[in-house]
């Protein structure tokens, strides 16, 4: 089982660690290619893999007016870190203080001092530090000085990629865009918003016939454009369905722009889920936000809706 700790001791690690340092924002398939080769040259030399993560994007401290949207909060972060297969993950604590400590004492005091660390594994293209001082190249002169090796890796682009680099700010763009299936392709997954369900106007069920579950969500996270998808829900006690899931305005019923609003219709679920975690995955953009004339329009396309959405839902696993 994974271990998650905030700081470490060198006695922890006798036979020193392999470790792998990052933001790790969405845990995509370019983390996961690095995180594997830790564990491959951990377990080679008899070593613990560790990943060294951060509490919040650094860039959220360093450059806070133009720090990026997230593609993971720090529970879905630790989620998709546990299922690596990685030992443990240290998440530090990503304040003014971290932010102003040079790369040479992030190294020699906490990955030599904490760590024992034996080999370091980061993206060819990796800069930590003050100012973002630190790069492979430095790593590579204080491995020689304190005896540890470096490995910087270029992020691997999943087949049929097109030839981008893999990062985070490229499936963000994606996502931005509505592609969500190949943002999906490149994360390994599907990306998804977590939050609680809240009381909304009741007019989904009242009105139209489709009730629908309001979900809160961190405005820090990253979203698709207003529209209807495919997608699924999974429920607090881990029952998944096929949801039609609107983001949007709701311009029928507020031309001049209402509070933007993530709603999901669950198909097969009748219950009350209010005040309970809830995460909604999404599948495929369907259609844009449209505005009706009338709610029986309304509800005459979103019934066609959800017939599209089930089409897709069954094709396609979770």
């Amino acid at each position: 089982m994974m271990k998650i700790f905030t700081d470490a001791n060198p006695s922890e690690y006798p036979n020193g660690s392999v470790v792998t340092i990052g933001a790790y924002d969405g845990v995509h398939l370019g983390h996961r290619y690095l995180i594997s080769k830790t564990i491959e040259i951990a377990k080679n030399i008899g070593a613990s893999s560790v990943v060294v993560t951060f509490d919040r994007h650094p860039a959220s401290v360093v450059r806070p007016g133009s720090a990026p949207l997230l593609l993971s909060d720090l529970g879905q972060k630790l989620d998709c870190l546990s299922q690596t297969g990685v030992d443990s993950v240290c998440v530090v604590t990503f304040d003014q203080s971290r932010a102003n400590e040079s790369a040479v004492d992030f190294v020699e005091e906490f990955l030599v001092g904490k760590l024992n660390v034996k080999m370091v594994v980061v993206g060819s293209d990796f800069h930590f530090g003050h100012n973002r001082q630190g790069n492979v190249e430095l790593l590579e002169k204080l491995g020689q000085k304190h005896g540890f090796g470096v490995i910087g890796a270029p992020l691997k682009a999943p087949r049929g990629g097109g030839g981008e680099v893999l990062s985070s700010t490229l499936i963000r763009h994606l996502i931005a865009a509505g592609d969500m299936e190949k943002a999906q392709q490149y994360l390994g997954r599907l990306y998804e918003l977590r939050g609680r369900v809240e009381h909304g106007d009741s007019r989904g069920g009242n009105e139209l016939g489709f009730p629908t579950a309001n979900v809160s969500f961190s405005n820090l996270m990253a979203t698709p454009p207003d529209g209807i998808y495919a997608g699924w829900v999974i429920l607090e006690n881990g029952e998944r369905y096929i949801a039609a899931i609107s983001l949007g305005t709701r311009p029928t019923y507020y031309p001049g722009g209402g509070e933007r609003l993530l709603e999901a219709f669950i198909l097969g679920f009748e219950g009350d889920i209010y005040g309970n975690g809830i995460k909604v995955l999404f599948g495929k953009k369907i259609r844009d936000q449209e505005r009706f004339s009338t709610s029986d329009e309304l509800k005459a396309k979103i019934a066609e809706d959800i017939d599209r959405v089930e089409v897709y839902c069954t094709s396609h696993s979770l």
